[in-house]
């Protein structure tokens, strides 16, 4: 039987100016009807501009195909004419994007999203389309499918849009699933679902899946076969058991030991408190009515009490929703809370912005998203500047100067890159620029926002290590906010876990994974680590 899917020697670059990248280098590979075939590598590997490829939604110029051929059964993809291709893109082929709230109307409801795909390959309309759309959400295991038809994508959480962009590219039964990067901003128990709908789906439809992924956990649990790529190169390929078992080429190997791994530094017992709550609580308010009255509450933060120590650091763990954010937003007084915050022994709740500035600079955080936290009309020198005339830092020009390239040192980062934008950096430094922005200041408390989730394991492993030695060598405390446990396992050595604003699971952080006492932290573990047998006691039951 032909395969489904045959990319052969697969080339393309991107036009810079004069200067010619190349992004692709004569890849191929092919996928059998109804397999699951991963395609794994880091950020900047080539792998979703393949996927791309083969779909032709890339922008010629600047994209420039220079080589191979990509062919679903017979059809040759990359001179098929805009009338061949029509019926392909979203009929013949689906595709998950990564992120799902950039890839979804914000204007248009959810079920327009979904009757579009439908009117356009099928014909549907009215009544039929709402009821087939409504189908396709109970199939993806969304609830209250038909009230949700109506909904916006910003009033859905994650794992709710990502049914939703799922939904869609099964709308039309494709023979082959694209989907790229489908689970990495998505929290463990999240993509524990996402994960087992695409096995589901897949037998249940006949479909071939081509899944694009850095997480090899997932490769595992999914894939029959992988490639694996490097610098738009296939540099590996072969059945996922021997792959895992004996891989050959020197990256596979680099990939697969790139888990977050090594010991939290741990804090002296004599090591005073840096930060401490008690009965900390954030409530917003729900209005309804013409006056507007308050009739409840959003009880984001509900009464949590917790310390960090001098060079400690603290975990918090739960599904989005939870009020991670919030708390570490909360302890900053960057949000509105009620309770006691003590810093350095020194009751802050009630201060006002003026007697609260002095400390801001020893009150320091790193968002999840350097990208979107980084101004893009800053160069770096200048974003790290910022802070220091903010606070009034270094006597001129020329100390600022120094100062800004020995905090770049101290990340890792060339301080001869100073004077570029952060568009012009990979995602891992620009963490590491955030990063830098937060340690210019000397800050004694640091609060970690997901500050690895979108990365690469091999550049989490790296950020980790570079936080591990800041902390050491500044004796910094940090509240690390985290959905991902094999990150948090790598860095606290005490875990909180929080679920609908409350701390259902406290205390020492090995204690935790070895032993958890709730059942919602087990079904994180379980979700987390279920590859690693070892880390919770199968006769550990799910219920209390």
């Amino acid at each position: 039987m032909p395969p489904l899917l045959t990319i052969e020697r697969l080339a393309i670059a991107f036009q810079s100016g004069t200067q010619r990248v190349r992004a692709v280098r004569h890849a191929s590979l092919q996928i059998d009807k109804g397999e699951t075939v991963a395609l794994v590598g880091e950020s900047g590997s080539g792998k979703s501009v393949t996927a791309l490829a083969i779909l032709r939604l890339l922008t010629s110029p600047p994209a420039i195909y220079l080589n191979g051929s990509v062919r679903l059964e017979d059809v040759d993809l990359l001179s098929a004419s805009e009338r061949v291709l029509k019926p392909i893109r979203g009929g013949r082929i689906g595709m998950i994007f990564q992120e799902p709230m950039s890839s979804l109307n914000p204007l248009h409801t959810i079920e327009k999203q979904i009757t579009e795909s439908l009117w356009l390959h099928q014909g549907l309309r009215g009544p039929a389309a709402r009821r087939r759309a409504v189908a396709l959400l109970e199939m993806v295991g969304l609830p209250d499918a038909a009230r949700r038809l109506d909904a916006y994508p910003h009033q859905l959480s994650g794992g709710q849009r990502q049914r939703v962009m799922i939904a869609i590219a099964l709308a039309n039964e494709p023979q082959l699933l694209i989907a790229d990067e489908p689970t990495t901003a998505l929290d463990v128990t999240i993509q524990a679902q996402i994960l087992r709908l695409l096995g589901d789906l897949q037998r249940q439809l006949g479909m071939a899946l081509l899944l694009i992924t850095h997480d090899l956990a997932i490769v595992r649990k999914l894939a029959q076969r992988v490639y694996v790529m490097c610098d738009g190169e296939i540099v590996e390929e072969g059945t996922v058991a021997h792959l895992f078992a004996r891989p050959r080429h020197p990256y596979t190997r680099r990939l697969l030991a790139a888990e977050p791994g090594g010991e939290p530094v741990r804090a002296p017992p004599e090591a005073p408190p840096v930060v401490a709550t008690q009965n900390l609580k954030v409530w917003f308010p729900i209005r309804a009515g013409i006056l507007r009255r308050t009739v409840g509450h959003v009880k984001a933060v509900d009464g949590i009490s917790l310390t960090v120590r001098e060079g400690h650091t603290v975990g918090v763990v739960g599904e989005s929703g939870s009020g991670k954010t919030t708390l570490g937003l909360a302890v900053l007084r960057l949000e509105t809370s009620e309770g006691s915050i003590l810093f350095g022994g020194r009751e802050i709740q009630g201060l006002r912005n003026r007697r609260l500035r002095p400390l801001r600079r020893q009150m320091q955080i790193v968002f999840q998203d350097p990208f979107g936290s980084l101004s893009p009309r800053l160069s770096v020198a200048q974003i790290l500047e910022e802070g220091l005339r903010a606070h009034r830092l270094g006597a001129d020009a020329r100390t600022r100067a120094v100062m800004i390239a020995e905090a770049l040192q101290e990340v890792g980062l060339d301080p001869r890159l100073r004077h570029r934008y952060p568009h012009e950096f990979s995602g891992g430094q620009r963490q590491r620029i955030a990063i830098a922005r937060a340690m210019i200041l000397k800050p004694r408390f640091v609060v970690l926002d997901e500050p690895t989730s979108a990365l690469d394991r091999s550049v989490q492993t790296q950020i980790i290590d570079l936080l591990r030695v800041l902390q050491t060598h500044h004796k910094l405390s940090y509240l690390f906010i985290s959905h991902d446990l094999k990150v948090v396992r790598a860095l606290s050595d005490e875990l909180l876990v929080m679920r609908e604003g409350r701390v259902i699971e406290q205390g020492l952080a090995e204690k935790i994974f070895r032993n958890p006492r709730h059942a919602y932290t087990r079904l994180l573990l379980n979700a987390a680590f279920e590859l690693d047998a070892d880390l919770v006691p199968p006769t550990q039951a799910m219920t209390e």
